[in-house]
Order: structure tokens, then C-alpha cells, then sequence
């Protein structure tokens, strides 16, 4: 794969790194996460001592990942440790924000959005975990619109588990109307993946190549969820951005 030209993205809700064997065991996370070879990775569910700084910027738990930038999404502090989403970058990170999208008395839930310099191609990046409930996921995802709507130009991605599964009750057709309808593999459970929880959405769509869920060994055992892995053309990016611009329609 040429670096110039196509990057790759992932979501994998990791369960805290406890794996289908009950084993808690961060190095075998951080090396399905090598496995992905992707520039930014989304996690979610992931677990840290409570004691590390939220400005924290080196991959925490995870240390062999030393390759990636870190930002820390915590949406639960305990006394020992935090709990959230983590997003991983082998770009740097020009901007940052940790998105409130916690409903009434439901578990708390975020998202972090992330801007990054991707060859010379402004990334904006969504990363999220959404509610169990549809109504708290109709909020969410109400939330992440109006966040999507204040970005400049550049290109968008919004990835993560959002636990949408219900026929006829799903809250994300917001996120395809808007953003176009990309493949959705299915990623849980990881003994038999039926459920598309996990999504990727890529924007403007035809720079999407090829989205898959990742099935390795490792990966079959390190989570309940499979990753979710997307590769994205960057010069079709160059081409689509410079053209929208002049139709008058943003692409973030």
C-alpha cells in the first residue's frame, strides 16, 4: 500500500481488554492493534488507571504503541481507573474536543473529535460509543450532526460502536442520508458476527476503497467485537474537496 496515497482507519471496541477467555491482557489488544497497520484507530471501552493526566498525548496501557499520538475520552472515572473512548493517531492532532453526549440517567457517553493534517488534507475525525437505547441514540447522534455542521473543509470520518441494531428503529439513517451509506460488515459477536454495531462512515464516500472487519487469531479472542477496518484514497480527496468547494457544499 502507497502511505502517499491511501490511509487506513479502524473502530474496535476492545471490553476493556478482557478477551472471550476472560483473560484481561492489554498487550494482546495493542497487538491486534498493530495487525490493523492503520493511521488512526478508534477505541472504545477502554480501561486506564484514573491517575493518568486527561492531557496525556503517549498511548497509555498500550505502551509497544509508541507509533501513535493518544487522546483520552474518559466517560466514567472510578477511584482507580477511567473508562471511555481512546483514539489513536499516527498524525498529529491539531485540534481537539471531547463531546458531552450523556442522556438523563443512562450510562455517561462521549465522542472525541479530532482534526488532524493528513498529507496536506485536513481529517476531521468523530470517534464514539452511542447508548443502549434508541432515544438516547437519536440525542446522540442529534449531537454529533450539529458538531459535523460547525467543521470547515477537509474530509470526515465518524467510526465507532453504535450499538444500532433494530429493524425498523434505527437512528443512524441520519449519518447515511448525510454522509452516504457505506458497507457495514458485522462485528459481534465475535463467535458468529451478526450484528453490525460497529460503523464507519467516510466523507466525501467515493474515497472509501474497501471496508472489512479484521478476523484474525488474535482478534477472535481479544474482544467480544471484531475491528472494523476502512482504507481511503487521499487523492481522490484531493479531487472531490477543490470540486465541492466550488458547488458551494461542504464535505466535513
Amino acid at each position: 500500500m502507497d502511505a502517499t496515497r491511501t490511509i487506513r482507519v479502524a473502530t474496535w471496541n476492545v471490553h476493556s481488554c478482557v478477551g472471550t477467555d476472560r483473560r484481561h491482557d492489554p498487550a494482546r489488544t495493542a497487538a491486534v492493534i498493530s495487525e490493523l497497520d492503520a493511521d488512526v484507530v478508534a477505541l472504545q471501552e477502554f480501561q486506564y488507571p484514573a491517575d493518568i493526566a486527561l492531557e496525556t498525548r503517549t498511548p497509555v496501557v498500550l505502551e509497544r504503541l509508541d507509533r501513535y499520538e493518544c487522546a483520552l475520552g474518559p466517560t466514567l472515572t472510578r477511584l482507580t481507573h477511567s473508562f471511555g473512548n481512546v483514539l489513536l493517531t499516527r498524525h498529529p492532532i491539531r485540534d481537539l474536543r471531547r463531546l458531552d453526549l450523556s442522556h438523563q440517567r443512562r450510562e455517561p457517553r462521549g465522542a472525541l473529535a479530532a482534526t488532524m493534517d493528513v498529507h496536506g488534507v485536513d481529517l476531521h475525525v468523530v470517534a464514539t460509543h452511542l447508548g443502549l437505547r434508541p432515544a438516547e441514540r437519536r440525542l446522540q447522534v442529534r449531537r454529533i450532526m450539529e458538531h459535523i455542521e460547525t467543521l470547515s473543509s477537509g474530509f470526515l470520518v465518524v467510526l465507532g460502536d453504535f450499538n444500532d441494531w433494530l429493524p425498523g428503529r434505527s437512528v443512524v439513517h441520519v449519518l447515511d442520508k448525510r454522509l452516504g451509506r457505506p458497507p457495514r460488515p458485522a462485528s459481534f459477536p465475535v463467535s458468529r458476527p451478526v450484528l453490525r454495531l460497529d460503523r464507519i462512515w467516510v466523507s466525501p464516500l467515493p474515497a472509501l476503497r474497501r471496508i472489512a472487519r479484521h478476523t484474525s487469531a488474535k482478534a477472535r479472542i481479544a474482544s467480544d467485537h471484531l475491528p472494523i477496518v476502512a482504507e481511503i484514497d487521499v487523492d481522490v480527496l484531493r479531487t472531490a474537496l477543490p470540486q465541492a468547494a466550488t458547488a458551494g457544499r461542504s464535505l466535513a
